[in-house]
């Protein structure tokens, strides 16, 4: 009856006895043994996330699949989902908790800038199962035509901007801000942390929130706010104080040029870095760009493993189950893609493609290989080997967001004279100093 409970390789990141513990630690052990156990309705639910496009008895076959021989039994859909009920979401709350965090990586210079590990903090929208219970509690999103046609929920995440491993995630209702939910969110911040932001996160009483953890940061401001001048620093940078901190102000203009013209933007910054010999200016504008590493996580959470889809949970608790196994998910599968990585001294973890830890980790699912591991740990594997064998270029550097070559649309929504050409592009920065 327990056969069935197994991620294939990916199992080795996430054990039985940790399963096991999560479900000691929360009270749900089964008092006895079902048609599906408790462990089982775990992987169940992380086996789900691999495979967001099917239901659940797919799901079951899938996990079956390559357990030949062994007579199991095919419970029905409705077996399933009363699994499921049982469990409910604290066992998968409980595994998020045990497994966020930095991953465990030697490539120092790609999560650190100065000895601070850089992370970031941003917020997003998940669209769930249109039912009566889940309305309830997450309405639907107000528009021009009434309003979007499922509910919606907001989903704040922080992580490190190296490796897109999530420190600590919160979710709510439309209603509740990012700002509330990075207050929330403020409990996983450190000292020896940098924490980038967009211009929405530099409220002030955000700013002392955030400050308190002795995490440092680096918010962008917007341009028109306007800031008393205090001190000035030689690398044109200076300094304000913002609900009585002393903060760094630092201002620059951004050329991108290409062989079709040359595009400007202006950018101001506001860090607690306040020394300027040890954080020049030009540095802190060039690390802000790593605040978007936040943006291709949500990208691989909601495109490469939703697809787009609509969570399927019908129910409060069904949504907080499924959100902490997508986040669980997501997260064992950034730790194996950082340890290939990890298995090539000086390879960038941009380099691994999620994507194809995706489609790794579902086929050794399926196969039910590589579950147990051998008395020598190997921690690269198939899943690893694979990703090794697949790596992404390097970064071009881009002056747009990226763009399809064809549209799924017949309708041009993005207007029929679009340049999507690829360009060599040249980056030059200055900084800018207020007039006295």
């Amino acid at each position: 009856m327990f056969a069935p409970g197994h991620l294939g390789e990916s199992t080795r990141l996430i054990p039985f006895e940790m399963v096991d513990d999560a479900l000691a630690a929360t009270g749900a052990v089964q008092s006895r043994i079902r048609l599906i156990p408790a462990r089982v309705t775990v992987y169940l639910l992380l086996a789900g996330c691999l495979f967001a496009e099917l239901g659940y008895s797919q799901v079951w076959q899938r996990l079956t699949a390559g357990l030949t021989g062994l007579g199991l039994a095919t419970p029905t859909g409705s077996a399933l989902r009363q699994a499921r009920q049982r469990l409910g979401p604290a066992p998968l709350q409980a595994l998020f908790d045990l497994l966020r965090g930095p991953a465990a990586t030697t490539a120092s210079h790609a999560v650190h800038w100065h000895g601070l590990l850089t992370c970031a903090i941003d917020g997003t929208h998940l669209t769930v199962a249109d039912s009566t219970a889940n309305t309830g509690r997450y309405p639907k999103k107000r528009g021009n035509h009434g309003g979007s046609g499922y509910p919606i929920l907001r989903l704040s995440a922080l992580l490190t901007c190296g490796t897109r491993s999530v420190l600590d995630a919160v979710f709510d209702p439309i209603s509740v801000g990012e700002l509330d939910q990075a207050r929330h969110l403020a409990r996983s911040l450190r000292p020896g942390m940098l924490l980038l932001a967009d211009r929405n996160y530099a409220a002030a009483d955000l700013i002392n929130t955030l400050v308190a953890t002795g995490a440092d940061l680096l918010i962008r401001c917007k341009n028109g706010r306007k800031l008393p001048l205090n001190r000035r620093h030689r690398d044109g940078s200076w300094q304000t104080v913002i609900a009585g901190r002393p903060i760094r102000v630092v201002e620059a203009r951004i050329a991108i040029t290409t062989t079709s013209g040359t595009r400007t933007s202006d950018y101001r910054l506001l860090t607690t870095l306040l020394d300027p010999d040890t954080h020049p200016a030009a540095q802190l504008i060039e690390l802000y760009h790593q605040r978007w590493e936040i943006e291709t996580a949500y990208l691989e959470l909601k495109s490469s493993i939703l697809s787009g889809r609509v969570l399927r949970a019908r129910t409060p608790a069904g949504i907080d189950q499924e959100i902490h196994a997508l986040l669980v998910t997501y997260q064992i599968l950034r730790t194996a893609m950082t340890d290939a990585t990890d298995s090539q001294p000086g390879l960038d973890p941009d380099r691994a493609s999620f994507t194809t830890a995706l489609n790794t980790a579902r086929d050794q699912l399926i196969n039910a290989a590589g579950i147990i591991a051998g008395t020598i740990i190997d921690l690269v594997g198939v899943i690893g080997a694979t990703i090794l064998s697949n790596l992404l270029p390097d970064r071009r550097v881009r002056i747009k967001t990226r763009m399809i070559n064809r549209s799924n649309s017949k309708y041009q929504a993005r207007g029929p004279n679009i340049d999507r050409r690829s360009y060599q592009a040249t980056t030059s920065i200055h900084i800018i100093s207020p007039d006295p």
